[in-house]
């Protein structure tokens, strides 16, 4: 369809105004303003929004993980999954995602060129680790050195360790390299990790503002895996735009945070899925213990970051072959703020953090035409962002990439 209309649905444009009724235009795969010309999509009953934005997604986790990092399973099951997870995410009406590490820039441009189904996806590549830090994955006889090879160049590459500051600054150059548009390492501890604790910090001020020196010299940023209120202060004091998690981030953190511009991306679908079914990611049962309490931590922290009125973004950090309810993310926001609140950080609030403000997250003349028609009001309802089925129809860039009607 090269030029259409949208007619009937009720318009949720992710600016955070009230719902309207209004005619939207769809021409070279941008809104346009609405004309008499093109076809008529009816949209009588539906509504919509924007295309979802997913900050925080792993693609490249999408088979049972410590099977896949123990060479049991082979690339072409681990590629299937990897591109089923792509569509899924696609069918939920999630339009673009930011994958936080695991996969290779291969999988970005196989989607790109639509050659598979899947969301526009902006990447770091492999995440930056400290050695035996928070995203290793290997046993513990298996020397450092040969984590690499775990690694399967075009397809999936969870992480890169490094030792001191010269090697991290290898290891992202290495990353852009290998075509990341941004970076994140890892300065805590992490709930599915088998070699620290939640209060760990990993790397120090300088070694992280290595990494911030390199991501400035190509225009981009840093963002952090960070749960404990110390490894917050390390990576905003040496300079990155973002953090992941925020588990117990406490006021005086939040206040620093908010001095020094830096956003907060909470991932609460992720830790009803481990508590639900751990065993199911491919993990060992006892990742359950270590998330216990840790949602009711994020509830409190994402409080105190409104309240020291920090930017806030949205992320599901999902992980292995239950990738399938990505939408969960904004139901649970919306337990804890208000569905239109949720709608916005999934939208507009996202678009901004990725860097495409302007191009996607809004409804409005000029933007990609990237939109969700759903099945009813998620705004009277949020469990529809829940269920993929109710998002009937998902368009992207201006091509209806899911008819339900």
């Amino acid at each position: 369809m090269g030029r259409f209309q949208v007619v009937g649905a009720t318009v949720v444009d992710g600016s955070g105004r009230d719902p309207a009724d209004v005619t939207i235009a769809v021409e070279d795969g941008r809104i346009a303003q609405p004309g008499a010309s093109g076809e008529r999509l009816e949209a009588d009953g539906l509504t919509m929004t924007p295309g979802l934005i997913d900050a925080h997604a792993h693609l490249g986790l999408s088979s049972p993980i410590e099977p896949q990092f123990s060479f049991r399973l082979s690339a072409a099951e681990i590629a299937a999954d990897i591109f089923a997870t792509a569509g899924a995410a696609l069918d939920a009406g999630f339009t673009t995602v930011r994958d936080t590490g695991g996969i290779d820039g291969g999988v970005v441009t196989a989607i790109a060129k639509g050659k598979v189904r899947g969301p526009r996806v902006l990447s770091c590549g492999p995440v930056q680790c400290q050695t035996g830090g928070h995203g290793y994955y290997g046993a513990e006889w298996e020397p450092t050195e040969l984590w690499s090879s775990h690694h399967i160049p075009g397809l999936c590459a969870l992480s890169m360790q490094s030792g001191n500051a010269n090697e991290l600054r290898g290891n992202v150059r290495e990353a852009f390299r290998r075509g990341a548009s941004f970076l994140k390492l890892c300065v805590t501890g992490g709930v599915v990790s088998a070699h620290d604790q939640l209060t760990d910090t990993q790397f120090t001020v300088e070694e992280i503002a290595v990494a911030v020196q390199e991501a400035a010299a190509r225009n981009t940023y840093v963002t952090v895996h960070a749960h404990n209120n110390e490894g917050i202060r390390n990576a905003v004091e040496a300079g990155v735009r973002c953090v992941e998690h925020g588990t117990d981030l406490d006021e005086p953190t939040a206040a620093l945070m908010a001095a020094r511009g830096v956003t907060l991306v909470p991932t609460f679908a992720v830790v009803e899925q481990l508590l639900r079914d751990s065993a199911g990611t491919g993990l060992n049962e006892s990742i359950r213990d270590r998330v216990l309490g840790v949602r009711e931590r994020m509830a409190e922290a994402l409080a105190v970051a409104k309240e020291a009125g920090l930017r806030i973004g949205l992320g599901s950090d999902l992980i292995g072959p239950g990738q399938d309810r990505r939408g969960e993310e904004l139901r649970l926001r919306a337990e804890l703020e208000t569905p239109m609140e949720a709608l916005v950080a999934a939208t507009k609030t996202n678009a901004e953090i990725l860097g495409l403000s302007g191009e996607v997250g809004v409804i409005a003349p000029g933007r990609q035409a990237d939109f969700v028609l759903w099945n009813g009001n998620p705004l009277d309802n949020p469990q529809l962002f829940s269920d993929r089925d109710n998002a009937v129809v998902v368009v992207q860039a201006g091509r209806i990439v899911k008819d339900l009607r």
